[in-house]
């Protein structure tokens, strides 16, 4: 106990320090929200990983997946590896670093409204990320209860609002440059932690080999192998279209995910993105891959507490219960890698939330002549009010907001992952095309919250992205288009002219 309570005062310890050493950084709004877009490749790469797996990830996909898909819960992890970090990176890292800083957008909204010419497509998508990220971001709690109630005994309203309050303290005081350096220390002890969790929880097994052939014994009788023999150790597992989809919708779905792209806006250069590429790529590697893999040995952890009185398993349960019996050290290196995942991603979020509300939505809007010292102060207090609010959904969560929790990744990405990454590279996109996307996507994922036209909201969110992808192009082929001349001159950042000296001062004879 005393060693798990150490390992927890020296990680808030540095935290706070960290944010308190971050003030100088933080003095106005680009460098609150973007770090004055001087952030370097290892920071900002370890901030895009520890911004996409959560508690939400380690604790509730992973025991979830894992039990549902076996060993085969793997390519979830490998997906998020190439999809959701390597090509997002390659695909919209420098397009989105180049046109966010020539337009001065700051977040998504601002980047649709100055993209597009429309202030109502800035709104409307602040609007969007209000209400889909707060319910994600009470979710990020999630996680933690029942690792903190085995770990120390304490209830989870104190465990919540403990990290509510440091989260807060450190975002307050050093904005996102703040954020960033505590995520690439919160991402160093994830990358240790999950490689040590998994090596113990295997040998607790008899092993690697022993635990992959106690797998495959499960009967086929089990309703979940649909049948199948050794369905836990197949390659694509028992139900591979199923699988598909969480795939696509954890890995396509951070292309669209405002707190993700943010990372995009602050990097240094372009030589740092190709250096972040390559790190955000093996961080996903080993951090998903491992969590996942993890998970998909959960049914070798079977036991009545895993189940509701009705029958159903308790997915949030089953990687707990596969910890329980670990040494108290590495419980505690478990509950700090599991506030560090929650913590990094908690602090994306409401950042996010705050800056978008202030600058795109605030602003101009409802409150005139907002000079910068008021936007700081102003995205403060909604950096608490966030909290706040997230804490009060966390304590005390009604149904619609757990249902909402569900369905939040898919209705975001579903409706910006279109608009942006078309807006990035093609100048045939229209405002009524942006319009589209966002009412298909929103319609999708909302619509079967309520009628569950498609039985699983994974794909549901998966279909939202796919068919916000069909959507814009061919809306755009048919409704009226920007004016040339604007959009050529957006598109000019791309091809700015430079002049270098010549290296030889005489030319080469034929």
């Amino acid at each position: 106990m005393i060693a798990k309570i150490v390992l927890l005062v020296i990680f808030f310890g540095t935290m706070i320090a960290i944010g308190i050493y971050c003030r100088r950084h933080s003095t106005n709004v680009q460098g609150f929200v973007l770090g004055s877009r001087n952030v370097g490749p290892w920071l900002t790469a370890f901030a895009y990983g520890t911004s996409y797996f959560s508690a939400v990830v380690f604790v509730g996909y992973a025991g979830q997946f894992g039990w549902k898909y076996g060993i085969s819960s793997t390519w979830i992890g490998i997906g998020n590896a190439l999809l959701g970090s390597l090509l997002a990176w390659v695909v919209l890292g420098r397009r989105t670093r180049i046109m966010s800083n020539y337009l001065s957008a700051a977040t998504m909204p601002d980047f649709f409204g100055k993209r597009f010419d429309s202030k109502a497509l800035k709104i409307s998508a602040s609007a969007i990320v209000f209400i889909f990220l707060v319910p994600y971001t009470a979710s990020v709690y999630n996680g933690l209860s029942r690792l903190f109630g085995m770990a120390f005994d304490i209830p989870y309203s104190v465990c919540v609002i403990a990290m509510a309050v440091l989260t807060g303290i450190y975002v307050i005081l050093g904005g996102y440059m703040a954020t960033a350096i505590n995520d690439f220390i919160q991402g160093i002890i994830m990358l240790g932690g999950i490689a040590a969790v998994v090596v113990s929880v295997l040998n607790g097994q008899g092993g690697f080999t022993k635990a992959i052939f106690q797998l495959a014994e499960i009967p086929s009788e089990i309703p979940g192998t649909l049948g199948q023999q050794g369905a836990y150790t197949s390659f694509f597992g028992p139900d591979p279209l199923n699988l598909l989809g969480v795939v696509i919708l954890t890995s396509l779905g951070t292309w669209g995910l405002p707190q993700m792209v943010h990372k995009f806006y602050a990097i240094k250069s372009e030589k740092d993105i190709k250096t972040g590429t390559i790190i955000s790529t093996v961080f996903a590697i080993v951090i998903s891959g491992g969590c996942y893999f993890l998970g998909g040995f959960g049914r070798l952890f079977d036991n009545p507490s895993l189940y509701n009185e009705q029958g159903g398993v308790i997915y949030d349960s089953i990687i707990p219960f596969m910890l329980s019996s670990l040494p108290d050290i590495l419980i505690g290196i478990v509950i700090v890698l599991v506030l560090s995942a929650s913590m990094s991603t908690l602090s994306s979020l409401v950042l996010t939330s705050s800056s978008t509300l202030t600058l795109d939505f605030l602003k101009d809007n409802i409150i005139k002549n907002l000079n910068e010292k008021r936007q700081l102060l102003l995205m403060r207090i909604l950096v608490v009010f966030f909290i706040v609010l997230s804490v009060v959904l966390a304590l005390d969560p009604p149904t619609f907001i757990a249902q909402l929790m569900g369905i939040s990744w898919g209705a975001l990405a579903g409706a910006f992952l279109a608009p942006f990454l078309y807006g990035l590279y093609w100048k045939g996109v229209t405002k009524a095309s942006v319009w589209a996307s966002f009412a298909v996507g929103i319609g999708i994922t909302v619509t079967n919250m309520f009628w569950k036209y498609i039985a699983s909201p994974i794909n549901a969110g998966a279909i939202a992205m796919i068919a916000g992808l069909i959507v814009v192009p061919l809306v755009s082929l048919v409704t009226p288009k920007m004016k040339k001349e604007e959009t050529d001159k957006i598109f000019s950042c791309y091809d700015e002219t430079v002049t270098v000296k010549r290296k030889t001062a005489l030319p080469v004879e034929e």
